[in-house]
């Protein structure tokens, strides 16, 4: 089948939600209006709570959400076809992930820029504040350490990949006081000078490793890991508006940028995808997701349809930052939108790989030659495995994960639009370094959503923490969270708990969907509640599913072994704390609905100034 009707499709349909559904969303639902002063102004501090141009939120914003999820997931699930994934992303952008970014956001607002656990705290109890908070928290760093280990290893001994990222952070710096104190407002200045300076970085960073100043740009996995978390420090001691806003807004120019000429590749080359619509991989015993399509393919591609880690940043910096209610469509909904288009295209460039080249990429050696005869059975004889490494200069068998898969598919589109040819090699390299580039801006944002979250808890111990401008709890916090994900990094011992990540991101965003329901029926809008407890209870099916699974069939058995012992056991635990948790939370909210809906409790009112 040809993809361009795939993507076409994917596109009208986001564009007639952005204008009419969720329009009336913001009318009926959240009923935004921009007569509320909103925190950036009203609690303005020069350091966290700053008004921000929208086009400078946006990409912060984007940057933010938009980690390795619509990436890979989308590359991953390619194995139980290209269909499933695809009506997934396409509905659950709009249904679930969408409205979950857009409604926590108002709730945030309506709550000073709170963090989704003080919401939870406000609209449930005290108890589902809590128990909020500490699945945030561990699902922060577990998220951090994962997402960072991604980035060390994509520029390890990468010298282009290294000092194109690292030249982002001076050019950033340069913007942010460029717009924010020599030339206020001039943001249209910034973005020229700083495009400008990003693609002098992206071309000339091909030619450092070939260069004597190469090994200033070559580390290892343990120094890659301390710079990372120097990195991540700064990003969260700094005023926002300095280095995370202008970074986040040049990394999203640079993301969007690369996903519209991806996009109109496809529209120019209009590959066929060759992966079939669906494989038999649906009912299980896959060689990538062992797991049936029900409910695994739902945990699989996270942020490209719904995320929890969304509802972190929609209730962390960007609340902090908005100017006006009325730009809130335009930056929790677009660039949910922007995202689920560009896991539409992350899967358009894995199915168009030969159905035996994917395997062989995304399944290890040792493995592939046992499933052969399944795939020639299933009729994926053709190889080009050959030819493909020659062309990108690399070994690519056996490179699981998903990423070297999607980098070769996406150099495949590239290299044959017309006057690009002949370039494949550069375009894979390319496409690696984008990728690191694209998760990293995930892991500043999130550090710093981690120390807001932390200075939150230990402010109800000693007041002053619960300030975010007071610097000695901005300095303490952020060197928490920082050592937390860095020592899993730097140790190695993240791969003991990366396995449960998927679905207790997922749990995250059931949580998410409780608060914001909570918020509608406490305002008395209990008649479009079904807005939110749709994929409420859609989302919290599949991952509960999801979680007792992984539990009984992954978990129990590695704590039967004793080499992965240990690991099987801090996985079932953190597994049971945040199925606990969501059990907890939506037990505690139902009542209290229901209490609402009945005329027992109050209805709450937002109060404007």
């Amino acid at each position: 089948m040809n993809a361009m009707p795939l993507l076409i499709a994917a596109i009208v349909f986001f564009a007639l939600a952005y204008r009419f559904y969720f329009s009336f969303i913001a009318a009926k639902v959240a009923v935004v209006h921009d007569t509320n002063v909103l925190p950036s102004s009203r609690l303005y501090d020069g350091q966290n709570y700053y008004p921000m141009n929208k086009w400078v939120l946006f990409g912060h914003h984007f940057a933010a959400i938009a980690g390795a999820g619509p990436l890979v997931g989308p590359v991953l699930a390619v194995q139980f076809g290209y269909f499933p994934g695809f009506l997934w992303m396409v509905v659950g952008a709009v249904m679930a992930g969408a409205v979950h970014d857009f409604i926590i956001l108002v709730a945030s607002i309506r709550h000073d820029a709170m963090s989704l656990a003080e919401i939870a705290k406000a609209e449930i109890s005290r108890l589902s504040g809590t128990t909020a908070s500490v699945a945030i928290l561990i699902i922060l760093v577990v998220a951090m350490a994962g997402l960072g280990l991604v980035v060390v290893n994509s520029l390890s001994e990468s010298a282009w990949g290294t000092f194109t990222i690292a030249a982002t952070i001076p050019i950033a710096l340069l913007m942010g006081v460029w717009m924010f104190r020599l030339r206020k407002g001039k943001i249209a200045e910034a973005t020229i000078g700083g495009v400008m300076l990003l693609t002098l970085a992206v071309i000339f960073g091909r030619y450092i490793p070939d260069s004597p100043v190469a090994s200033w740009f070559m580390f290892e996995h343990h120094s890659l890991t301390i710079l990372l978390a120097l990195y991540g420090f700064c990003a969260s001691v700094l005023p926002v508006w300095l280095l995370l806003s202008p970074r986040d807004y040049l990394s999203s120019i640079m993301k969007l940028a690369v996903i519209g000429l991806l996009a109109l590749g496809i529209i120019i080359v209009a590959p066929t995808l060759k992966m079939p619509a669906c494989t038999m991989y649906v009912h299980g015993g896959g060689p990538i997701i062992p797991g049936t399509l029900f409910p695994y393919l739902f945990i699989t591609i996270a942020c490209g349809a719904v995320s929890g880690f969304h509802s972190l940043v929609s209730s962390g910096t960007t609340p902090k930052m908005l100017m006006k209610e009325s730009q809130i469509k335009f930056i929790a909904v677009g660039a949910m939108l922007a995202e689920g288009i560009v896991s539409v295209l992350a899967l358009i460039a894995a199915a168009s790989l030969l159905p035996l080249d994917y395997f062989i990429i995304n399944v290890p050696v040792e493995k592939f030659h046992s499933i052969l005869p399944q795939l020639q059975a299933m009729g994926f004889v053709d190889s080009n495995i050959a030819q493909l490494s020659a062309e990108v200069g690399e070994k690519i068998v056996g490179r699981t994960g998903g990423a070297v898969s999607l980098a070769v598919g996406m150099a495949q589109i590239f290299s044959n639009i017309p006057g690009l040819t002949n370039l494949m090699s550069y375009w894979y390299h390319f496409a690696i370094m984008f990728e690191a580039l694209f998760i990293l801006t995930t892991i500043d944002a999130g550090t710093r959503i981690g120390r807001f979250v932390l200075q939150e808890m230990l402010g109800k111990i000693y007041k002053p923490f619960g300030r975010t401008d007071w610097l000695p709890g901005n300095l303490l916090a952020s060197s928490v969270i920082v050592l937390a994900w860095a020592y899993f990094i730097y140790t190695g011992s993240i791969a003991s708990i990366w396995p449960m990540f998927g679905t207790a991101n997922q749990l995250l965003a059931v949580i998410a969907l409780a608060v914001c329901t909570s918020f509608i029926i406490n305002r008395g809008k209990a008649r479009y509640a079904w807005v939110t407890i749709v994929p409420l209870i859609f989302v919290a099916i599949t991952t509960l599913a999801a979680g007792t699974l992984n539990s009984t069939n992954l978990f129990l058995p590695m704590i039967l072994i004793e080499k992965t012992q240990l690991q099987g056991i801090i996985n079932l635990l953190l597994m049971a704390v945040i199925m606990g948790s969501v059990v907890i939370v939506i037990a505690d909210a139902i009542p209290q609905w229901i209490a609402v809906v009945r005329g027992k409790k109050k209805i709450l009112k937002d109060e404007f100034t």
